[in-house]
């Protein structure tokens, strides 16, 4: 659970048997914590931690390879592969700017990089993670224009790949930079190892926030890969269906030329007794 306004650096292993965690006094400024018992043990913060570790360690080494195979070998930087480098740009900067910070928390229990640090920490991991999500949804719109269009797609031309690219990061910067400014907040979650939008406090000015973030970056995104995909399907449905009607018309019209030639064949053998 999230919760506004919580010093992080005021969390300490209890010595009780539940061995969670407790946050007592607030920050330098004095802002209490508010936090009562974490809700996870210290094996609890350790299964995350282990988890934490493993997917960062293989999403830095896949994305980085991914980079590396798109620097050296310049076939494969096609236009919508550019898209494809955007996507694995983002989630390789999650892993180094956002995943070592919560692991690192969760291997002692608590958050260690303070306040500043919990905002920036919620910052980039919502800018790239929507980075990401806004760039799948223009892949799958780049792969239906190219394919219902009614021209064939120029191999060369990089500008609206470009566009797209730009549009994902200005996108995710108008949804992630207003909690900086006052819509809404970045703030420590679930037991107090991560940072994120506050998803709980039930403020006027919150709840106006979540619901626009959730339609904006989630349902729209998600909405324009479904359509774009669906309407693919569909075509090649019926490009596969027309290719098995003419296939079986063809195949029908050769069976029977076969058995008419047969039936000259015989004909004329019989002619010639």
């Amino acid at each position: 659970m999230i919760v506004s306004n919580v010093s992080l650096s005021g969390c300490a292993w209890s010595g009780g048997g539940g061995g969670g965690a407790l946050c007592g006094a607030g920050d330098a400024d004095g802002v209490a914590s508010g936090r009562g018992a974490a809700t996870l043990s210290p094996t609890g913060h350790l299964v995350v931690a282990v988890c934490l570790g493993f997917v960062g360690a293989l999403g830095l080494l896949n994305n980085l390879l991914v980079l590396v195979l798109f620097c050296r070998y310049k076939m494969l930087r096609s236009p919508i592969n550019m898209l494809l480098i955007n996507i694995s740009a983002s989630d390789l900067l999650v892993c180094v700017l956002g995943t070592p910070f919560s692991f690192a928390a969760s291997t002692q229990g608590r958050w260690l990089i303070g306040d500043k640090g919990c905002v920036w920490y919620g910052f980039a991991n919502s800018l790239f993670g929507i980075v990401s999500l806004i760039s799948l949804a223009v892949l799958s719109y780049e792969r239906y224009s190219t394919m219902m269009g009614p021209t064939e797609a120029d191999a060369s031309n990089y500008r609206k790949v470009y566009l797209g690219i730009g549009l994902s990061w200005a996108y995710s910067l108008l949804w992630t930079l207003p909690p900086l400014f006052g819509w809404s907040h970045y703030g420590p979650e679930g037991p107090g190892t991560t940072c994120s939008v506050d998803w709980t406090a039930r403020t006027t000015n919150n709840i106006s926030y979540i619901v626009c973030l959730f339609i904006a970056c989630l349902v729209l995104p998600f909405m324009v890969i479904v359509y774009c995909y669906s309407r693919l399907f569909h075509a090649i449905k019926q490009v596969r269906e027309e290719s098995k009607k003419k296939w079986a018309e063809k195949s029908f019209v050769e069976v029977s030329v076969e058995i008419k030639q047969h039936k000259t064949q015989k004909t004329h053998k019989s002619l010639t007794r």
